[in-house]
C-alpha cells in the first residue's frame, strides 16, 4: 500500500526534549564517576543543575507558549503535541531530581574526608554557633526585606532563579505566609573559621534564623524556594519600531526576561498540599510544576569553593592542570600572516592554543598590506584581546566591520558592551541580521601588496572566545586559499546588504545553501551504496534534529551506507533500529571538555583521503541551524589537515572510557570492546598535543610529570 504523502515514519526518531534529558542525566552521571576527581563531580552536579535551568527557561517555555495555541503543533519526531510532550518532560524530569540528591549525598561524604563540609546551622555548637549568630544579627538581619501577604502587601515578584524563603504563619489562630528574598548583595557562602574548609550557604542561614524574623508569628512550615520563569523571547518575532536602535531594544528583551511567566518553583523542603497550593495560585503554576529538592537550589557556589582550596587539596580534588599547547605547526617567532601564506593551519581547541588566532589580528592590525579586518561576533570574552586588537586596527587606519550577534542568549548584555566599545573606538558595527542569527565563526583579512589583493580567512566551529578555547573542544581553520577569501568576500557584502541568498564556490552557508549540499552529499554516498561502491558517513555534532537529514541518514542506513555519528546531546535519530537504521552506529561522549567541534565527512575513509568531502562547520544540524541561522561549512582541501581530522574522529570513536553507545530505544549504554587498551579521548589528545611540541630534557620536568601521570591513570 502507498504511503500518504504526509506519512511521517516515527519508529526511528525520538522526541529532542527527552533526548536532550537522557544527555543531561549523563552529566550528572559523570559525578557518579569515581575516576573523575571528586571536586570536578561536584562540577558537574553543578553543570547538570544549570543545564536543566536553561532548559525550563527555553524549551519548557516555548513548549507551554505553543500549548496555547490555537493551531495544533505536532512534533515531527515523536508526533506529540505540545501538551502531551510537556506531560512527558514533567514525568522523566522527577526522576533526575532524586538522582542528583543521592550523587550530591555521596560527593559531600567524600569531600569530608578532605574537610571540606557544608553545614547547616543547627548542627553548629559553641564558639560555632556564636560566630554565625553574631553573623547573622549585625550583616544579614539589617539587609533583610521579609514580607506577609495580605491584602494591603500583595504576593510580590520573584525574580528568576533568585532565591526566597517563604513560611507559613500562624497569628491568632488566623494562617498568613511570609516571604523573605534572599538579597543578592550578601556574600552566598559564609566560612566558618578554622584550617578546614567549612561553610553554611546564606539561604541556610536566614531559613535558621526565619524564627527571628518573624518573631510575632509561629512558623507552621519554612523552606527555600526558585522559580524559573519563561526566556524564550525571541526578539526577531518582538514587535518594535522601525527606527528604534535595535541595541535599545535588545536591552529592554534582556530586562523583560526576568519578568516573564514561570514554568518552574523548586522548593528546598516538602511542603503541604496546602503551602504549595497557595504559591501554585499566585505563581499560576500546577503542582505538577513544583519539584523538591535535596540539593541547593542554585549550584553556582561550587566554581568559588575550588579557588579557596589548598594546592595540596587542588592536587587531588582537581583535574591535573593542563595549558593549551603552541601548536607544533606555527612557528612563534615568524610572521603568522607569513605562514598562513604558505600552508594552511588547524587549531584544535583546547589542546591547541588560542594565540595564533589572537596574534593574526594583532598582527593585521599594524600590518600596512592589511586593508580591513571584518569579523563575525557571537559570544566572545568579557575581557577579550581579540576585541581589543580590533581597535588597535582602527586606530591604525584599518577598516574594521565587526558584525555583532546581539541574541547570543544570555551574552545579550556582554555583547551590547563590547558593541558600544567598539562603535566608540571606530569599528563599523552592525547588529546581525533582520531575520536570522548569526551564528557563524568566520573572519576575513585583506590585504593589498603591491596593487594585488589577497586573504586570509578564519573559519571555526567555536566562538573568538579566550575563556572558552580552553573549556571546550573546538577547530580554527586559517587559509589563504583564493577562492575561500574570495566567497568570504561575498558573505559579508550579502549580510552588509541585508540579501543572504546566492551560491558559493567553496562555502556552504545556510538559510539558503548549506541544507541542501549536505542532503546532496548524503544521497551521493547513498547512490554509490545502491551501485555496490564503497561509502561511509561520518559526523561529529554536538545535535541531530533535523527531520529531513534525518530521513537521510536512515535512507542511507537501508542502502547499506556505515554511518558514523558523533553527537554530544540532542539526537532525535535512533539506530539499530531493523530495517530502518542498522547501519546507523552513535556514540556520545561527556568528559573533562565539551565536545564542540562539527565535522561532515563523506566517503569511504579507506579510499584516498583526496577523494574525501570533509567539511568543518558552525552548525549542527538542528532546523534552527540549517535553515533559521546564518551558518557556515567550509571545505577542508590540505591533505596534512584532512588526515588530522580523521586521525580525531577516529579516536573518539575507539573511546571506551568516557564515550557511550545510543541504543534503539534511546538510551546510553558504556561501550563494550574486546580490546584490552583503555582510550580517554580527550586524555589522549592532551598527550599528543604535548607531545607535538616538547622536547624532553631536564629541563622540561613538568611537562614530563605530566605525561607520567596521565600514562599511570591509564594503567589503571
Amino acid at each position: 500500500m502507498q504511503k500518504p504523502k504526509d506519512y511521517i515514519d516515527y519508529t526511528y526518531t525520538q522526541n529532542r526534549d527527552l533526548s536532550w534529558l537522557k544527555f543531561n542525566e549523563r552529566v550528572l552521571n559523570e559525578a557518579n564517576d569515581p575516576a573523575v576527581p571528586i571536586m570536578e563531580r561536584l562540577k558537574f552536579v553543578s553543570i547538570f543543575s544549570s543545564n536543566l535551568d536553561e532548559f525550563f527557561m527555553i524549551r519548557v517555555g516555548s513548549l507551554l507558549d505553543l500549548s496555547m495555541l490555537q493551531k495544533t503543533m505536532i512534533d515531527n519526531k515523536s508526533g506529540m503535541t505540545p501538551a502531551e510532550q510537556l506531560k512527558a518532560i514533567y514525568k522523566a524530569v522527577k526522576p533526575l531530581y532524586a538522582h542528583r540528591d543521592k550523587t550530591i549525598q555521596n560527593v559531600e561524604m567524600f569531600l569530608g574526608q578532605y574537610e571540606i563540609e557544608r553545614l547547616k546551622v543547627a548542627e553548629l555548637e559553641g564558639k560555632d554557633k556564636k560566630v554565625i549568630q553574631t553573623y547573622f544579627k549585625t550583616q544579614v538581619m539589617p539587609v533583610l526585606s521579609p514580607q506577609v501577604i495580605s491584602p494591603h502587601h500583595p504576593f510580590p515578584h520573584l525574580e528568576n532563579k533568585a532565591l526566597t524563603i517563604a513560611v507559613m504563619l500562624k497569628s491568632k489562630e488566623v494562617t498568613q505566609y511570609g516571604l523573605i528574598p534572599v538579597p543578592r548583595s550578601l556574600p552566598r557562602v559564609v566560612y566558618l573559621p578554622g584550617k578546614s574548609l567549612r561553610y553554611i550557604l546564606i539561604e541556610d542561614l536566614i531559613l535558621q534564623y526565619a524564627p527571628d524574623v518573624f518573631e510575632m508569628y509561629e512558623i507552621l512550615e519554612k523552606t527555600v524556594i526558585s522559580v524559573t520563569r519563561n526566556a524564550d523571547i525571541q526578539p526577531d518575532d518582538e514587535a518594535f519600531e522601525v527606527d528604534e536602535n535595535f541595541r535599545s531594544h535588545m536591552k529592554k528583551i534582556v530586562k523583560l526576561r526576568a519578568r516573564l511567566a514561570p514554568v518552574r518553583l523548586e522548593q528546598q523542603n516538602k511542603l503541604s498540599v496546602e503551602f504549595s497550593s497557595f504559591l501554585c495560585s499566585r505563581l499560576n503554576l500546577d503542582l505538577t510544576q513544583v519539584y523538591y529538592s535535596k540539593t541547593p537550589l542554585d549550584m553556582t557556589y561550587v566554581f568559588e569553593l575550588e579557588s579557596r582550596l589548598t594546592a595540596v587539596a587542588r592536587h587531588h580534588l582537581t583535574y591535573q592542570p593542563f595549558e593549551p599547547q603552541n601548536s607544533a605547526d606555527v612557528n612563534p617567532s615568524e610572521s603568522i600572516i607569513r605562514q598562513i601564506m604558505k600552508k594552511d593551519l588547524l587549531l584544535h581547541y583546547p589542546y591547541d592554543a588560542m594565540d595564533p588566532v589572537l596574534n593574526l589580528i594583532r598582527e593585521a592590525s599594524i600590518d600596512p598590506t592589511v586593508i580591513s579586518i571584518k569579523i563575525t561576533l557571537y559570544r566572545i570574552d568579557r575581557k577579550s584581546k581579540l576585541a581589543e586588537y580590533l581597535i588597535d586596527a582602527v586606530e591604525n587606519k584599518k577598516e574594521v566591520i565587526v558584525i555583532m550577534e546581539l541574541r547570543a542568549r544570555f551574552d545579550e548584555i556582554n555583547n551590547i558592551e563590547w558593541a558600544e566599545r567598539l562603535e566608540e573606538a571606530g569599528c563599523k558595527v552592525v547588529y546581525g541580521f533582520e531575520k536570522f542569527k548569526i551564528h557563524s565563526k568566520i573572519c576575513l583579512i585583506t590585504r593589498r601588496d603591491k596593487n594585488k589583493l589577497s586573504y586570509i580567512t578564519h573559519i571555526g566551529t567555536g566562538n573568538f572566545n579566550e575563556k572558552t578555547a580552553k573549556l571546550y573542544t573546538d577547530l580554527s581553520l586559517l587559509t589563504a586559499d583564493e577562492a575561500i577569501g574570495t566567497d568570504a568576500g561575498l558573505f559579508f557584502k550579502r549580510i552588509l546588504i541585508s540579501n543572504l541568498e546566492g551560491e558559493y564556490s567553496e562555502l556552504l552557508v545556510s538559510p539558503f545553501e548549506l541544507k541542501d549540499p549536505i542532503l546532496k552529499l548524503i544521497e551521493n554516498e547513498t547512490e554509490k551504496a545502491r551501485s555496490g561502491k564503497r561509502s561511509g558517513i561520518l559526523m561529529k555534532l554536538n545535535s541531530l534534529s533535523d527531520r529531513e537529514v534525518i530521513d537521510a541518514l536512515a535512507e542511507a542506513s537501508q542502502a547499506g551506507v556505515p554511518v558514523r555519528l558523533i553527537i554530544r546531546s540532542i539526537c532525535c535519530l535512533l539506530p539499530g533500529v531493523p530495517g530502518k537504521t542498522d547501519h546507523v552506529w552513535i556514540r556520545s561522549i561527556v568528559g573533562r571538555y565539551l565536545e564542540h567541534a562539527r565535522v561532515f565527512c563523506f566517503g569511504d575513509p579507506e579510499d584516498s583521503i583526496q577523494d574525501l568531502k570533509l567539511y568543518i562547520s558552525s552548525a549542527d544540524l538542528m532546523t534552527r541551524n540549517t535553515v533559521k541561522r546564518i551558518e557556515i561549512a567550509c571545505p577542508i582541501q590540505d591533505m596534512t589537515i584532512k588526515k588530522r581530522l580523521l586521525e580525531m574522529l577516529e579516536l573518539q570513536l575507539q573511546d571506551n572510557v568516557k564515550a557511550r553507545t545510543i541504543t534503539a530505544e534511546g538510551s546510553y549504554m558504556p561501550v563494550t570492546t574486546e580490546a584490552h587498551t583503555v582510550v580517554d579521548c580527550q586524555e589522549q589528545m592532551m598527550a599528543q598535543a604535548v607531545r607535538r611540541v616538547a622536547v624532553f630534557t631536564a629541563d622540561n620536568k613538568s611537562l614530563k610529570r605530566w605525561l607520567e601521570d596521565v600514562a599511570a591513570r591509564f594503567k589503571k
